[in-house]
């Protein structure tokens, strides 16, 4: 398994170095890369984000060139070869991205409908009547649709809250496992080629606005608890000078100004209402389902000091999240 992934991770650095698409760094020191996750299909990513990427040029003074990736393991390499600059990421790649790429979280998301946090939830087609204890009776007649594997509300949130706590494996429950973004899992489960799959209810409800008639056509089985909002990475080594670019372009960006309504308007269309200050602190509650998971293994393989190792380290980092909490003044987030 090491092997393998070592591996992996050599061939997406040498696709990345050698694709030829412009991110190379060398001479462009103007010249910004922003990373975004295809959670839908490419052309309509790069329609919702250009309006937000040109005011992104015109108030930093630099060139933002857009990377688009399908997952987000290839959007963390690009950060980690400092082919990219900055991006918007989940919050378990964010992690990632943190713990090997060399980022730092400068910016969170806000939700447009005012609500603080967002869910992920499972989905099957509207017309079944297949209900969560189906599903959870893991004899093998279903198909489930997982999401990327560094998706905090595809995969990781599903596993710590639903899965793990049943001492559930996916791939020993279903018949088939597909691992997609969360558009790709919705017109499956709404077409009927899955039975069952991740989502999250951002994504469901940006479905809902745009007129897509397959997010009509599946319900909501299960839903997980609240989900911090996504963050805004850049890497630690760039210039501070365009540190506070991008900082005061994301956290003034649809607040101030003649074109602050047009700029909200950009924003609700990719399901954003805004961009509030954050830093790695924002990762604690995904660290702490991290921990929680991996107690709940530890329990289910009955090694008394992989128990004790795993609590001993949850504590830790749920109290550094409750101590993060409180001096921002901010409530706690609610996790197991």
């Amino acid at each position: 398994m090491i092997a393998r992934r070592a591996l992996a991770g050599l061939a997406t650095a040498l696709t990345l170095a050698g694709c030829g698409d412009g991110l190379d760094r060398a001479g462009a020191p103007d010249t910004i890369r922003f990373s975004i996750l295809n959670t839908e299909n490419s052309q309509t990513s790069q329609q919702y984000w250009a309006p937000v990427l040109a005011d992104m040029e015109k108030a930093t003074g630099l060139q933002v060139k857009p990377y688009f990736q399908s997952n987000y393991t290839g959007l963390i390499e690009a950060m980690r070869f400092k082919q990219t600059d900055v991006g918007w990421f989940s919050n378990q790649s964010g992690l990632e991205a943190v713990r090997r790429a060399g980022g730092e979280v400068f910016a969170r998301t806000t939700d447009p409908t005012g609500v603080d946090g967002y869910y992920s939830v499972l989905i099957v087609p509207a017309r079944s009547n297949l209900t969560l204890d189906d599903v959870l009776k893991c004899d093998k007649s279903l198909t489930f649709g997982i999401g990327d594997a560094k998706s905090t509300s595809g995969t990781l949130a599903p596993m710590t809250y639903l899965f793990a706590p049943r001492n559930i494996d996916p791939k020993q429950c279903f018949k088939t496992v597909r691992s997609a973004n969360h558009q790709a899992n919705l017109f499956a489960v709404a077409r009927g080629v899955l039975d069952v799959a991740t989502n999250n209810t951002t994504g469901m409800r940006l479905n809902l606005e745009r007129g897509e008639e397959e997010a009509r056509q599946v319900k909501i089985i299960w839903r997980s608890p609240v989900l911090p909002e996504d963050p805004i990475v850049y890497r630690k080594d760039l210039d501070p000078a365009v540190k506070e670019k991008l900082r005061q372009f994301f956290l003034t960006y649809g607040r101030e100004g003649p074109d602050a309504e047009r700029q909200r308007a950009n924003l609700v269309a990719l399901s954003i209402g805004g961009f509030l200050p954050a830093a790695d602190t924002h990762l604690l509650p995904v660290r702490e389902m991290e921990a929680t998971e991996t107690l709940l293994r530890a329990r289910a393989d009955g090694d008394p000091g992989e128990i004790e190792k795993a609590e001993r380290d949850l504590a830790a980092i749920r109290q550094q999240r409750i101590d993060a909490a409180g001096k921002a003044g901010q409530p706690l987030m609610p996790v197991p």
